[in-house]
């Protein structure tokens, strides 16, 4: 009778909640993927000498990503098309949780530029995109440029030679041997960094080439004729080009959404083609939950698995940006 004592039971009962309270709050190592649901981007647009659009209306989807708690960890089904995935999937590789969040700023505010760029090149306005250099997209673990480089630092020169293109920069690391020693001029916000490394082998027999571990993308300074302002205030990354494109074309008065409200996800690149982007399955829940029309989505694996969770809604892959609006001009007239 002893074990059942109130004042024993209050303690007992103060363990569990407290137990409890750490699997709800208590975050694990891991990542929780959650579905968002789409937004209208007309709120986010400003276009010099431009205006809303007045019929249906283009919405851009993302993903609430955050540390799941125990609990999330221990019962991955919680909540309805969540995914779990470890840190390495989700932060580059030396990058923390708030030191990504930033690169994800940056890689949101370049596809807002390059989004402008193709929507008004579209529009037949003359744009202006200069090469700087070579943004560095990722560094690899355990290759010579990791921790010297980072994601987001922008490539100028190699042995004290400019870089303007990528191509630049093939032509500068191809002059080495593998075990050669190359220096990367790199700017980092608003700091000039030398740092120097020893090139390693990749590729086999007459494909091997000296490498430093980094992908690379075009770093640009783009001029548009008039001003474009979007701010999608606190969410990051790339994969929104398409639809701010596709606002910016609206903005200008050119209905290419037919009265249709269009969702659409794609990395854009300055040449209008349109890349893969990630937490698919998330973004299609998104678009179905804002009751959107049509959602416009990369070709290839991305709208592969769209089509899994599309449950009836329309799904458009598409390559590069003429093919979005050929594809929306075919859409039935709507209202």
């Amino acid at each position: 009778m002893k074990l059942f004592r109130p004042g024993r039971l209050l303690v007992a009962g103060l363990v569990l909640l407290a137990v409890v309270l750490a699997l709800v709050v208590v975050p694990s190592n891991d990542y929780i993927f959650l579905p968002d649901r789409a937004h209208p981007v007309a709120p986010l647009v400003t276009v010099e000498g431009g205006h809303d659009p007045t019929r249906g209306g283009v919405y851009f989807v993302d993903v609430v990503v955050r540390k799941a708690t125990v609990i999330e960890r221990l019962f991955g089904g919680l909540h309805k098309g969540a995914d779990l995935y470890p840190p390495q999937a989700v932060n580059p590789p030396g990058v923390n949780q708030q030191e990504r969040h930033v690169l994800d700023i940056e890689d949101m505010h370049r596809s807002q530029q390059i989004a402008a760029a193709v929507a008004l090149r579209a529009a037949g306005r003359k744009v202006l995109m200069r090469p700087v250099g070579a943004r560095i997209a990722f560094v690899q673990q355990g290759l010579p440029a990791f921790r010297k480089l980072e994601p987001g630092d922008v490539v100028v020169a190699i042995d004290g030679r400019p870089v303007h293109t990528l191509h630049d920069v093939f032509v500068r690391m191809t002059a080495h041997h593998v075990g050669d020693i190359v220096a990367f001029t790199i700017r980092r916000g608003k700091r000039t960094l030398v740092e120097r490394m020893k090139t390693v082998g990749a590729g086999k027999g007459a494909n091997r080439r000296p490498v430093v571990g980094v992908g690379l993308e075009p770093a640009l300074d783009i001029h548009l004729p008039v001003s474009v302002r979007i701010d999608a205030g606190n969410v990051g990354g790339p994969s929104a080009g398409v639809a701010f494109a596709l606002e910016v074309l609206e903005e200008l008065g050119r209905d290419v959404v037919h009265g249709h409200k269009i969702a659409a996800t794609g990395e854009i690149d300055p040449d209008g083609s349109i890349g893969p982007i990630g937490g698919v399955k998330q973004k299609t829940i998104g678009a179905r939950e804002a009751h959107v029309d049509a959602f416009v989505v990369p070709a290839g694996e991305n709208a592969s698995e769209a089509r899994k969770y599309a449950g009836g809604l329309k799904i458009i892959p598409v390559e590069t940006f003429p093919q979005v609006l050929h594809a929306l001009a075919t859409l039935p007239q709507n209202g």
